[in-house]
């Protein structure tokens, strides 16, 4: 039976559920405050190279985008390329990613390499994650690694990335990550990771054409300020100052936004909420005249550097002459920095550039622009789906969920894939 279905975000999962909801029929309308669809994932012109906002890759384990991607026709246009990771140490280049590499590393002892080297294998070949739920992240590391190995190789992403927040984060979460990644490889010598031929857009501009092809609309720049439940039952959605009438709502928007828009929820339910820890994100990219180094991604540990490392995403996605790095600053928003200016931001990671590399000087750079998200990534402590409402928070025909619920999978499209064909099945449900 066809249903009027609201759904709050057109980020790439927000437009996933939409188009899997319009193919079964249902009359759907997408609600974005922003004027263009894609979230997280929308591109922007930089200087006559269109770019996603935020850098994104595909691992050989992203089923649920694969299968996506067969659904709409473009299979063929992923890519695959082999990768380099390297490691900036202390002023130094290394090699890193690769057996060779760890046992060529001159900062760790022989005993060291090898608990981190059997530690990264065993992470890859693990199935079942329920023991480590519990488990802090740091502490399962150190415990596998060593305390040398801790300080060497992960305490500064830690703190870089979570910042007070650095001793609250799963084991589980951490394990996903390096599972991910440690499982997309030709060859234990040789990663491999993937991208959409045309970016990130090629995807969105499918999802769009699709859900409005089934017959669904589209309102960007139409912020949800309400979601409206009478008897215990969601009604419609106030967005953009105007009333719109639901069977279902189903948000994809960051959890941190609900308690604002669905305040009539029960009170133990808002508390869960507004328990939801979520940092910002501020990425700098910039468009040079040639390479920082021949890494997709390099790790950084040097005492100059405040960030953990840079992505240099034209190592990966063919660009022509443009090479494009990206440099993530991950932080609580009330860190100081949060709120500095694009152009500290521009002028601090040129410095760290030409630290990395002197040959990278203001003449190198085409382009520059720096992105901005209050909410980012949210912070998974030990037992973290415990503090999660359900998706369904209660209310007949309401679904809330965003990426805390890829949990214990990190942000991505392909679970975001994965977790808007499942809500968008339970319609009607």
């Amino acid at each position: 039976m066809s249903k009027k279905i609201a759904i709050i975000g057109a980020g790439t999962m927000g437009l996933t559920a939409a188009y899997y909801a319009a193919k079964a029929g249902h009359v759907v309308t997408v609600f974005e405050a922003d004027t263009q669809p894609g979230g997280m994932a929308a591109h922007f012109d930089f200087e006559g190279l269109s770019l996603e906002r935020f850098y994104h890759f595909v691992c050989k384990a992203d089923l649920p985008l694969f299968s996506l991607l067969d659904d709409l026709g473009l299979a063929s246009k992923m890519r695959w390329r082999p990768t380099k990771m390297g490691y900036f140490f202390e002023g130094k280049h290394y090699p890193w990613g690769d057996p060779l590499a760890l046992l060529t590393f001159p900062h760790l002892d022989i005993i060291s390499k090898i608990r981190y080297g059997l530690h990264a294998f065993l992470s890859t070949k693990r199935r079942d994650w329920s023991k480590l739920d519990g488990l802090r992240a740091d502490e399962w590391i150190k415990f596998n690694i060593g305390e040398r190995a801790f300080d060497v190789l992960w305490r500064k992403l830690f703190d870089l990335k979570f910042f007070e927040y650095a001793q609250d984060i799963s084991a589980a979460w951490i394990w996903a990550r390096i599972k991910r990644t440690g499982t997309s490889r030709k060859s234990i010598f040789q990663e491999e990771l993937g991208y959409i031929d045309g970016g990130s857009q090629t995807l969105i501009d499918a999802l769009v054409a699709e859900t409005e092809k089934c017959g669904g609309v589209i309102k960007l720049g139409t912020p949800t300020t309400r979601i409206e439940i009478e008897n215990n039952r969601v009604t419609g959605v106030v967005a953009g100052g105007q009333f719109y009438a639901a069977d279902e709502v189903l948000s994809t928007i960051p959890v941190p936004y609900i308690p604002d828009i669905v305040p009539d929820l029960p009170v133990p339910i808002l508390a869960k909420y507004r328990a939801q820890k979520n940092i910002g994100v501020v990425c700098v990219v910039h468009k040079l005249s040639c390479k920082v180094t021949d890494n997709f991604w390099l790790n950084i540990n040097d005492p100059r550097i405040d960030v953990p490392g840079i992505i240099e995403f034209s190592n990966l996605r063919y660009m022509g002459k443009d090479n494009v790095v990206y440099i993530p600053y991950y932080m609580p928003q009330t860190h100081p920095k949060f709120n500095q200016t694009d152009a500290f931001f521009v002028e601090e990671t040129l410095r760290y550039l030409n630290q990395i590399n002197p040959d990278i000087t203001s003449d190198k750079v085409f382009a520059s622009k720096v992105g901005r998200l209050r909410y980012a990534q949210p912070v998974c402590g030990p037992r973290f789906l415990e503090t999660l409402p359900p998706i369904n928070p209660g209310i007949a025909g309401l679904q809330i969920a965003d990426t805390s619920y890829y949990y214990p999978e990190d942000r991505g499209i392909s679970e975001g894939a994965r977790l808007a064909k499942k809500m968008a099945g339970m319609i009607g449900k």
